[in-house]
């Protein structure tokens, strides 16, 4: 069963195709477009399920699979989680975010790929250096560092989550070295690291002509303007927030579960869509984290879930120190035991059917009617459309025919 309410596939469904008349859309923002509004109809196909027991008959339709719907984000999360938990240590783990300036964001906004990558490599050589230095902690760290492009109101905010562990491993690698409780690095050395550092390679690009500037940022294109800009910028203090430590492994997968597979905005926050609008839920943090509501005209909407399609094939996960792909099983071996951890267990892979009972408690094959029979693929429904070339009937339009 959906979800009762309005979704952001409904809000494709009727606005998409005049949206996309009077915008121009990048190839990954009208797959984005495509795949949301026609995921789990039948225009992507699906099957028929027959009951073993008294011949019921369930439709079952595919999913897109695309990673900015948020229909499609639960069960990779689940797995994504789950393949964590091998993965944390027995030790505190600090939260820590790095924010680009306003004045910088609608550049990242005309270079997302360019600039999404210069907030990775500033933040990660930032973390590197600092708790690698003898004056604070003196440490190899490890620590995941997740993008996110959006705010509560769905406008642009690109900044960057990054969990890590309270300490490392020290520079020989006999033993584990803890912070202090309560603090982890001093947050005023990390901005201004990072400030430098992203200034650095943000110079480095413009001069290797990786940046490009459209519209009102045309003048940017100018390197005496150009460089108004970046005295600008480091004059000016940088947010990087570092958030009390988390205690234990549960509270931290807890955590991370809000900022891996999420995209702008969940269906659950769409309280209604009518007549040209849209109205969401949104928290206003600074008044006292209230939940209020917003109505945008659909359009608008419309404009501000695309501002966070990301570029196709951009990773925005991303790891760093003992936790990279190459040695992090082999380093955090070596890290349980310092700290006397007993490795985990091994927990076999699970298919989806088994990760959904594990989630919702619902055992997707039994019989919806006389729960006893067990639900057999009885036909295969073929895709009415595909996502990147015919489009469904009410999207004509987003072709641009």
């Amino acid at each position: 069963m959906g979800r009762a309410g309005p979704e952001v596939a409904d809000i494709f469904r009727k606005y998409g195709a005049s949206f996309n008349c009077k915008n121009s859309l990048s190839y990954e923002q009208l797959r984005t477009l495509r795949a949301v509004a026609i995921c789990r109809t039948a225009d992507l196909g699906g099957h028929i399920d027959r009951c073993s027991h008294c011949g019921h008959e369930v439709i079952s339709y595919n999913s897109c699979r695309n990673r900015h719907c948020p229909k499609c984000q639960s069960l990779a999360k689940a797995s994504w989680l789950d393949a964590r938990k091998a993965e944390l240590l027995n030790v505190d783990y600090f939260h820590l975010v790095f924010t680009l300036p306003k004045v910088l964001n609608q550049i990242a906004l005309q270079n997302k790929k360019e600039v999404y990558n210069i907030l990775f490599k500033a933040a990660s050589k930032t973390l590197l250096t600092i708790a690698g230095d003898s004056k604070h902690l003196g440490v190899q760290t490890g620590f995941m560092a997740v993008l996110h492009t959006w705010g509560q109101t769905l406008l642009h905010h690109p900044h960057l989550h990054c969990i890590i562990p309270g300490g490392g491993l020290s520079q020989d690698e006999r033993e584990w070295i803890r912070s202090r409780r309560k603090f982890f690095l001093p947050v005023r050395v990390l901005s201004r690291l990072f400030r430098r550092l992203f200034l650095e390679h943000l110079i480095r690009s413009f001069h290797q002509n990786r940046l490009a500037f459209y519209g009102d940022l045309h003048r940017l294109s100018d390197p005496a303007d150009f460089s108004k800009l970046i005295e600008k910028c480091s004059r000016h203090e940088w947010v990087v927030y570092a958030k009390s430590p988390f205690s234990g492994a549960e509270k931290v997968l807890d955590y991370l579960s809000r900022y891996t597979y999420r995209t702008g905005i969940s269906n659950n926050r769409i309280v209604k869509v009518e007549k040209g609008a849209v109205s969401f839920s949104w928290r206003n943090y600074r008044n006292e984290n209230r939940s209020q509501i917003m109505t945008l005209k659909s359009h608008e909407f419309i404009r501000r879930f695309l501002m966070h399609v990301l570029p196709s094939g951009f990773v925005r996960i991303r790891y760093f120190g003992f936790l990279c792909n190459r040695y992090r099983k082999e380093k955090l071996r070596h890290c349980r035991k310092l700290l006397q951890q007993p490795d985990p267990i091994e927990c076999e892979d699970m298919d989806w059917k088994t990760r959904h009972l594990a989630l919702t408690g619902k055992d997707i094959d039994c019989c919806p009617r006389c729960g006893q029979g067990r639900l057999v693929i009885y036909q295969k429904l073929l895709p009415l459309y595909s996502i990147l070339s015919r489009p469904p009937p009410y999207m004509n339009l987003v072709s641009g025919q």
